[in-house]
């Protein structure tokens, strides 16, 4: 995670893409609050640039 995710809250991700990286608006799965830096599981891709997350 490279920004705060929580209840009304949208983070930012980065994850690996074809060799480089690429940012992701990211949504949490619950009403937990994920904090930055967190290694975090993707459940759900909406494109263009979206993902829901639950804490790994």
């Amino acid at each position: 995670m490279t920004g705060t995710v929580g209840p009304g809250r949208v983070g930012e991700i980065m994850l690996a893409v074809r060799g480089g990286s690429e940012h992701f608006n990211a949504y949490s799965t619950d009403a937990r609050i994920i904090a930055k830096g967190t290694r975090v599981v993707v459940i759900e891709y909406h494109p263009p640039r979206t993902v829901i997350v639950a804490e790994a």
